[in-house]
């Protein structure tokens, strides 16, 4: 797969561990050169004075190249959560995580108010089998602490050869004392899309995340959907729950499966002739059957864009909880000598004109999950679809009742 020289992202609020970044298309138009005002000249001579006095005084000789990265790492890195210099290791390892396969426990972890906090667990990973949930806060791997200014380093330490084990304590708001995980690392191979025939011609389709495969993945599902249930859909439930993001032009392409015509997303950026605006292009992959989309604060990012795009279009319905609030869009560039920077270079619109960010999308139809330990995971993921007070409602608002499962592979 080639990489693209700029590839915009959506990416959920701090790193994905493993997979959810994927590289793809650019949807930012190209950029004009823009005469900028000159760098004040004293707060420069004040860099340069600084760096020269820790290379002079600091109590351990420091490198000067260390030094200089890390003077850029932490400008980067203030401007907002999202923003990262990029050393060639880390940048390889946005190149590695598009294969979609590491080895590793199998959690997406961001920075929330400096504690390392479980976005979702990766479906069928040790972390999920572990009972680690959404919301957990790593504080200590191996027994070190973890460090809340350096979530590269923290998902470093969860990595390592299949096989060998790594131990996690986390705290749970509903546990007095902090929990500890026992976790053997193996190889992770994420499917973004899983589908289920349910039954009467309706179809369930989970999406854990989105990559450059996932819109030709909703296709074949729903193609199998459709042929278990003789040529046509009349219903379908798409689970975004619980789905931190990933690509931008994979979001876009999974509204537009659904939509025949309308805005899908729309961005406003620093440079005039960078806005971009996407719209749905004709032909519905469901011919108009109904479709209810499920969310909850572990939906972010793309998955907001989608959530949005289709609730704005009056294409679905949206059932669950208030879904995270993450409304940027972070641009991947490379620099000289393997290195990069990922940049936020957008703020992100529903097709209403609404910034979803630190707000999220409200659903139509709203159910509290609890911690999410009774959300369905499919016919083996050991949580029954009664136990699911979300994914029921959805199907009572569908007009579904259960005959049979059938799960497509």
């Amino acid at each position: 797969m080639s990489l693209k020289v700029r590839s915009v992202l959506v990416l959920v609020v701090g790193a994905v561990l493993g997979l959810t970044i994927s590289l793809g298309g650019g949807v930012l138009a190209e950029r004009h050169t823009v005469q900028s005002e000159s760098l004040p000249v004293e707060q420069v001579r004040m860099l340069a004075e600084v760096l020269e006095r820790v290379r002079r005084d600091y109590v351990d000789v420091v490198d000067d190249r260390e030094l200089i990265e890390n003077a850029i790492r932490g400008m980067v890195a203030d401007l907002d959560p999202h923003s990262q210099f990029l050393s060639p290791s880390e940048y390889e390892e946005i190149r590695i995580s598009t294969t979609g396969n590491y080895s590793g426990v199998g959690l997406d972890v961001s920075l929330d108010g400096g504690a390392v906090t479980v976005i979702p667990p990766i479906d069928d990973t040790p972390a999920q089998r572990a009972g680690i949930l959404p919301g957990d806060r790593v504080i200590t791997i191996d027994d070190m602490p973890v460090d809340g200014t350096n979530l590269t380093d923290t998902i470093a330490r969860m990595r390592g050869e299949p096989g060998t084990e790594v131990g996690l304590d986390v705290i749970r708001d509903s546990e007095a004392d902090p929990l500890h995980f026992d976790l053997i690392r193996s190889r992770v191979r994420v499917q973004s899309v899983r589908g289920e025939y349910l039954g009467d011609r309706y179809g369930y389709i989970k999406l854990t995340h989105f990559s450059e495969t996932t819109n030709r993945d909703l296709h074949r599902a729903i193609t199998d959907l459709k042929r278990i249930a003789d040529g046509r859909l009349r219903g379908l439930i798409l689970d975004l729950r619980n789905n931190p993001g990933g690509v931008l032009d994979a979001a876009v392409d999974v509204a537009d499966a659904f939509m025949e015509q309308g805005v899908i997303v729309s961005g406003a950026v620093r440079m005039r002739d960078a806005r971009f605006e996407r719209h749905a292009r004709p032909g519905d992959v469901l011919e108009g059957a109904e479709v209810i989309v499920l969310v909850n604060r572990g939906s972010a990012s793309a998955s907001e864009i989608v959530a949005g795009a289709l609730k704005d279009n009056h294409r679905a319905r949206i059932v669950g909880d208030r879904t995270y609030g993450k409304g940027s869009v972070q641009t991947v560039m490379p620099l000289s000598d393997g290195r990069a920077i990922k940049l936020t270079t957008s703020r992100y619109y529903t097709p209403s004109g609404d910034s979803i960010h630190d707000t999220g999308i409200t659903p139509d139809f709203s159910v509290d999950a609890g911690d999410g330990r009774t959300m369905y995971r499919g016919n083996n993921g050991g949580v029954d679809m009664s136990e699911d007070l979300q994914l029921q409602e959805a199907l009572r608002i569908i007009g579904f009742k259960p005959i049979m499962q059938s799960k497509v592979q």
